[in-house]
């Protein structure tokens, strides 16, 4: 608590919760859509918009934004209707993203800063103008979550399904995927460009292993995205170590116990209906 009288410690712990927030609700989609390698291009993709913002000179979020959401797009899109296979068009568009950040950050005169901040995150360095965008980020994701629960759990679950009710499973799927791009956006400032899939599919991983429901995942997993945050902090801090690592090592200590307990009590209960 005495950390709280330091003002970029607060700023920290207001990223922390407002990125749990589409963290707990997007990486639920991502875990059960299972599309966490189309996530992961995304987030590389958008290592081009953070290029295109050092070059104009703008903050980089605001190049990173409309990269994330033409990639979501055109990954989107050209999965379902190209003959190519999806993993070749995640790799393409992975590939080039990258490539053209690094294009335009070697075209950008003088020396960059916090480009390392961007790749690894450093949460506790986030000013207040980025948890305003933060905050009507989490507005449009918490907005249209509301609005199309029932469509996006029957695309998760059963797009087949879906399709023949009338659901318009191409225009819901774009969405869900610029959901992730806006999300992608504000976990870089957390875990960076690198470690931001990570991220996004850890916390939802290990809620899973106690919950199936998707209104009860999303729940769980936004408030152990928060804790995990607030003890990566805490960790960073006190240990002088990077906190974007800091909070996806802890997070993967925490989900190797969870299933490690799992698997432990699976065996328990086996043994004990074989003894009776």
């Amino acid at each position: 608590m005495a950390l709280l009288q330091y003002e970029f410690i607060r700023n920290a712990v207001y990223a922390a919760f407002l990125a749990s927030i589409s963290c707990g609700i997007i990486g639920s989609y991502v875990i059960v859509k299972r599309i966490s390698t189309i996530s992961g291009g995304i987030a590389h993709a958008a290592f081009g918009g953070l290029g295109l913002g050092y070059f104009l000179g703008v903050n980089p979020v605001w190049g990173i934004i409309p990269f994330g959401l033409a990639s979501a797009l055109s990954i989107g899109y050209l999965s379902r209707k190209s003959r190519m296979s999806e993993d070749t068009l995640i790799g393409i568009v992975w590939a080039c993203g990258m490539a053209l950040g690094v294009l335009f950050i070697g075209l950008t005169p003088g020396y960059i800063p916090d480009l390392f901040s961007y790749l690894f995150g450093n949460i506790l360095t986030v000013p207040a103008g980025d948890l305003l965008l933060m905050i009507l980020l989490d507005i449009i994701i918490i907005t249209f979550t509301l609005l199309f629960f029932k469509e996006f759990l029957a695309l998760c679950y059963d797009e087949e399904y879906a399709r023949v009710t009338g659901v318009p499973v191409m225009t819901l799927y774009l969405l869900l995927l610029c959901m992730v791009a806006l999300t992608v956006v504000m976990l870089i400032r957390i875990v960076g460009i690198i470690l931001v899939i990570a991220l996004l599919t850890i916390p939802a991983s290990i809620a899973r292993n106690f919950t199936s429901k998707l209104k009860y995942l999303m729940i769980l997993s936004i408030v152990i995205c928060f804790l995990l945050s607030l003890f990566g902090i805490w960790l960073s801090y006190l240990l002088d170590i990077p906190s974007g690592a800091a909070i996806i090592l802890l997070s993967s200590l925490v989900l190797s116990l969870t299933l490690l307990i799992k698997k432990i009590n699976f065996f328990v209960s086996t043994r004990m209906i074989r003894h009776k």
